[in-house]
């Protein structure tokens, strides 16, 4: 049966040494599976695979704030990019937190009847275009995990659809409720444990100050380790290239370009170009042609997840830039008038009484 991967051949968990099986484990301890798809495709690249997994566990997994809250925003952001793969995983994952009828109701194109959700995954949606960029509406000390949430889901979103088959499972078995609910059940421990924060940080091999909206946080030491391992990438292509990528995307506003992106270089003309800038702005149009107009012998899988991690990057580096700007904003602002009521923190569904009737187990689509 093909695998996920389109155009790598990543290590797999039971060949993994050294560093990569250290990450390998430590995503087994703390999400409750080893092989993850949007993490094995970045093994190629030891930095990409160890910063990204650093800056998704210590904001969505170990960072403050509610862990169905903060699924929220990453499903969120997956639907604002149209990363199929995503969207459904984190809808299973809410099932893991035991929110069932909250899963269900968005897998059906809803929006939660809870008014604080309701606004994390609209602030979550909106965070594609900068210039609707804007802290999180949770408690300020849970601003690093919920920014951090939504940036690494800008990142792996890119990942996913660029690199990997749309279907989280095989035969697209997770369009039916129960299998959602199913598997959802079969990540409910690791979901529900409480993770001891910056124990991923000792695996990364850049470690930097992160951004003021993480200042002194484990989520802003991840961020400023994927930062520097995705820009890795812009070596893969000349200075001028390198200019008309970072332009382009500087003037980005966060819309999906159209199918007949007249700006978009053609692939025999600027290949490199052409990937890193869809890889930024429209993963998902990625095909095999555009891959191999690019790609010569000398360029390993470690080049490609490079190249797409850079324009990816890109993007997030956009959207990240915009929410400090806001976060300054809201600071300055603080300092001249007294702060508003913090919102209410989210209460995870593990820590109410379970509704047993409302356990969609059985039924299917």
């Amino acid at each position: 049966m093909p695998g996920p991967f389109r155009y790598t051949n990543p290590t797999p968990a039971k060949a993994a040494t050294g560093r990569t099986a250290a990450v390998y484990a430590q995503i087994g301890t703390d999400f409750g599976r080893d092989s993850l798809p949007t993490f094995q495709v970045l093994s190629p690249s030891y930095e990409l695979l160890s910063s990204a997994w650093a800056l998704m566990r210590e904001s969505l997994l170990a960072g403050e704030g509610s862990r169905t809250g903060k699924e929220l925003a990453a499903l969120g952001v997956s639907q604002a990019n149209r990363c199929r793969f995503c969207v459904d995983a984190h809808t299973m994952l809410l099932h893991a937190t035991g929110e069932h009828r909250l899963a269900e109701r968005l897998a059906a194109d809803g929006v939660p009847e809870d008014e604080g959700q309701a606004r994390i995954l609209a602030w979550a949606r909106e965070s594609r275009a900068p210039e609707h960029a804007a802290l999180p509406p949770v408690a300020t000390a849970e601003h690093p995990a919920y920014i951090g949430t939504a940036l690494s889901f800008h990142f792996i979103n890119r990942i996913a659809s660029a690199l990997l088959t749309p279907d989280l499972l095989p035969g697209g078995a997770q369009r039916y409720r129960a299998v959602r609910s199913l598997a959802g059940r079969s990540l409910a421990h690791a979901v529900r444990r409480t993770l001891e924060p910056g124990l991923s940080l000792p695996l990364l091999t850049h470690r930097a100050a992160g951004p003021a909206w993480a200042a002194g946080t484990e989520v802003g030491g991840a961020f400023a380790a994927l930062r520097n391992a995705a820009l890795m990438g812009a070596g893969l292509l000349e200075p001028d290239e390198r200019k008309e990528v970072e332009a382009r995307v500087a003037a980005w506003r966060g819309e999906h370009p159209p199918p007949d992106w007249p700006a978009l270089p053609a692939r025999e003309e600027r290949p490199g170009v052409r990937v890193a800038l869809l890889a930024a702005l429209a993963p998902y149009r990625i095909t095999d042609a555009d891959v191999a107009a690019w790609r010569t012998p000398q360029h390993a899988d470690h080049c490609l997840v490079h190249l797409i991690g850079y324009g990816a990057f890109l993007a997030v580096d956009r959207i990240a830039t915009a929410i400090d700007a806001a976060a300054v904003d809201a600071a300055a602002l603080t300092d001249r008038h007294a702060p508003p009521p913090e919102p209410a923190r989210l209460t995870d569904a593990t820590d109410r009484a379970a509704d047993t009737a409302d356990d969609p187990a059985q039924e299917t689509r």
